[in-house]
């Protein structure tokens, strides 16, 4: 469901939650999109649950997905908010035809590798699989939809690649090319239910977005 664009300019927090750990993320799978998550990962939105619930927060945003929707079940059960479901939060979008496949897979490992090559390169389209143009169009618009929310604290359930697409947009804006995402890509990762925090500040500059924490998951200690 498409979310609605208020044009509230004011500063703001908006705490970002990685689902807990799907089924899919620790078989030998190309995840799937419909994955649950697994029991481990129950346990982990249950303990990030009790963390958010010491927030005080206005709204809950959602990526549909069920792994997403499962992780702020958790949060609402503590909290009563009642989850806003948003497309512009979904995971990178993975061509249909490696949905679920094993690695083992020769036809969708290859594919998968087209699509990995995609994400880092301008101008490159596999099949209906999202690229680096489009998922970095849907992370702009993503930010921008989150400043101008009227609500100052938020907090956002979401998947763990567009998160660190979002972190490298806030954190290099115009000056985001190929090689320097592929360092941010290469070289952090999240924690599954980690929470990063992004402050939409005012200064000498205007508005604009801070990387505050990232991936922080001391709850899971």
């Amino acid at each position: 469901m498409e979310t609605k664009n208020y044009h509230f300019k004011e500063e703001k927090t908006v705490y970002f939650v990685r689902h807990g750990e799907s089924r899919d993320n620790i078989l030998p799978v190309f995840q799937d999109v419909n994955s649950p998550l697994s029991d481990h990962g129950r346990a982990q939105a249950s303990k990030v649950a009790e963390r958010i619930a010491k927030i005080d927060f206005d709204t809950l945003i959602v990526s549909p997905l069920p792994r997403a929707r499962e992780t702020a079940e958790a949060i609402t059960k503590l909290t009563g908010k009642i989850p806003e479901y948003s497309e512009l939060f979904v995971e990178r979008i993975k061509p249909k035809n490696i949905n679920g496949k094993p690695h083992t897979d020769e036809e969708a490992h290859k594919l998968s590798l087209l699509w990995d090559e995609s994400l880092h390169t301008p101008g490159i389209k596999v099949e209906d699989g999202e690229n680096f143009d489009e998922i970095f169009a849907r992370a702009d618009k993503a930010l921008e939809y989150l400043a101008n929310r009227p609500e100052k604290n938020m907090v956002v359930v979401t998947h763990g690649f567009f998160l660190r697409a979002l972190v490298a947009k806030v954190m290099l804006g115009g000056s985001l090319t190929r090689d320097n995402f592929q360092n941010i890509k290469k070289n952090t990762k999240t924690q599954n239910t980690g929470i990063s925090v992004m402050k939409y500040v005012n200064s000498k500059e205007g508005f604009h977005w801070k990387l505050w924490v990232f991936n922080d998951h001391a709850h899971l200690g």
